[in-house]
C-alpha cells in the first residue's frame, strides 16, 4: 500500500523548483533556499520540511494538490486592518519547517512526520481553486495551514490567476523566510501574516528553527510594502515573562508602530498538554506592555469577549471606536472611505475598501464545489 510520502512524490505532485529558490551543489547536492534552514540537501533526500526534495540532482516541489480548502472570515486569519467582513478563500498542502509541540494545525503540517496525522491530498489545478474563490465570493486567496513558504512555488501559480481575477492574495505563515523567497513572492503578495513564536533564540530552537529570520523577514515584508500583521500565541512559562514580551514589542515598534500585534491565548493541543491554558489577565498584561514599547494597535485572541475591548479597533490618536468586533464578527464600522477616523480625521493603517460590504461569514465553512476543484 503506498504512503503518503510515496503519493506526495508521484510525478503529477511534484515539479521542478524554480530556479530562483534552489542551487546547485557539488556530488550532486543542492540547497534549497524557501525557508531559512537554507538546506543542502543529498540526492535521494528530502529537506527539513519533508516536501521538497532531491531527485538526480534536481530540486523537486510540491504541485498539483491540496491538502484542504476552506472560507474563512478574514478576522480568522487574522487580518484586522485588511478589508473587515471580506471572505478568505484558504487552502493548504502538507509540511511544516518547524515541529512546534502546540501546533494546531498538526493533521496538515505533521502529515509526513506523524503517522497519526492524515490529511490526504486533492487533486487540483490554480485555475480551479480561483474559480471556486470567485464563487463564494472571496476577497482574498491565502495560502496557510501547512506552511505557505515551503510551497511557494504552487502558492504563486495559485496567486498569478488569482491576481488576473481582481482578487487580493496573502500568506498566513512562521515568517522563516529568505531574501530569495521574499522576492520571488513579492510581486505576488498582499498581504502577510507573521507567527513570532518566541524573542529567545533559545526558545526557537526548541521548535526547530532561528529566531534572527523570522526577525529579517518582519522587516524585509515591511520594507517591501506587504501589508502584515504580527501574532504571539502566550504559553504560560515558555514565552509569557514580562522581559521577553517587551523586547518583542519593542522591536515591533521599532519596525513600525503601526504594525497590528495579535497576542492570543494558548490551549493545549497535539501533543502539548501543559502547561496550562492561557488565561485573559495574560492577556491583558502583554498587550499593555505592548503598549508600553508603543505599538498602537493590539488585539487579544482565542478568548471573545473576556479581554475588554482588545478585539476592537480605536483611532491611535482620540480614542474613537472604529470596529467593533466580536470574536469573528463585525458589529460596528466606522471607518470613512478613504480608511480614517470619523472624529479627527486620521488615517488609520492597513487595506481598507470604500465601503463596508458586510459581513459575508462569520464563521468558517467548507466550499459548496469541493469536489469540483479540477
Amino acid at each position: 500500500m503506498a504512503t503518503l510520502g510515496d503519493i506526495l512524490t508521484a510525478s503529477e505532485r511534484v515539479r521542478e523548483g524554480d530556479p530562483g529558490l534552489w542551487e546547485k551543489l557539488d556530488r550532486n547536492r543542492v540547497r534549497c533556499y524557501a525557508c531559512g534552514h537554507c538546506c543542502p540537501i543529498p540526492d535521494g533526500q528530502p529537506g527539513v520540511c519533508k516536501v521538497r526534495f532531491n531527485r538526480g540532482g534536481t530540486l523537486y516541489v510540491p504541485w498539483g494538490y491540496v491538502a484542504g480548502v476552506q472560507c474563512d472570515p478574514i478576522e480568522k486569519k487574522p487580518f484586522f486592518h485588511a478589508y473587515p467582513g471580506a471572505l478568505a478563500y484558504s487552502f493548504g498542502m502538507l509540511g511544516c519547517d518547524l515541529h512546534c509541540s502546540y501546533c494546531q494545525n498538526w493533521s496538515r503540517r505533521k502529515a509526513l512526520r506523524d503517522p497519526d496525522a492524515i490529511a490526504p491530498p486533492l487533486a487540483a489545478d490554480p485555475e480551479g481553486l480561483v474559480k471556486d474563490a470567485l464563487a463564494q465570493g472571496a476577497k482574498v486567496v491565502v495560502s496557510t495551514y501547512n506552511e505557505p513558504l515551503i510551497t511557494s512555488e504552487w502558492a504563486v501559480a495559485v496567486f498569478r490567476q488569482a491576481r488576473q481575477a481582481g482578487l487580493q492574495t496573502a500568506f498566513v505563515s512562521n515568517g522563516n523566510g529568505t531574501p530569495q523567497v521574499l522576492e520571488y513572492l513579492h510581486p505576488w503578495i498582499d498581504l502577510y501574516k507573521v507567527d513570532l513564536k518566541s524573542f529567545d533564540d533559545r526558545h526557537y530552537r526548541e521548535l526547530g528553527g532561528r529566531l534572527q529570520p523570522i526577525l529579517d523577514t518582519i522587516r524585509s515584508l515591511h520594507r517591501m510594502g506587504i501589508w502584515i500583521e504580527i501574532v504571539t500565541l502566550l504559553i504560560p512559562g515558555f514565552n509569557d515573562s514580562d522581559e521577553e514580551l517587551r523586547q518583542l514589542t519593542e522591536f515591533l515598534a521599532d519596525v513600525s508602530p503601526d504594525i497590528p500585534w495579535h497576542v492570543t491565548a494558548f490551549h493545549q493541543d497535539y501533543k502539548m498538554t501543559s502547561p496550562a491554558d492561557t488565561r485573559p489577565e495574560d492577556l491583558l498584561r502583554a498587550a499593555a506592555i505592548g503598549r508600553e514599547s508603543g505599538l498602537r494597535y493590539i488585539y487579544a485572541g482565542n478568548l471573545s469577549g473576556q479581554v475588554k475591548g482588545l478585539e476592537d479597533t480605536h483611532c491611535h490618536q482620540c480614542g474613537a471606536l472604529l470596529i467593533q468586533r466580536h470574536g469573528y464578527s463585525i458589529e460596528k464600522y466606522n471607518l470613512t472611505p478613504q480608511g480614517g477616523c470619523p472624529s479627527c480625521h486620521a488615517p488609520v493603517p492597513g487595506r481598507w475598501s470604500e465601503k463596508f460590504d458586510g459581513q459575508i461569514a462569520s464563521s468558517p465553512f467548507l466550499p459548496r464545489k469541493q469536489a469540483q476543484l479540477v
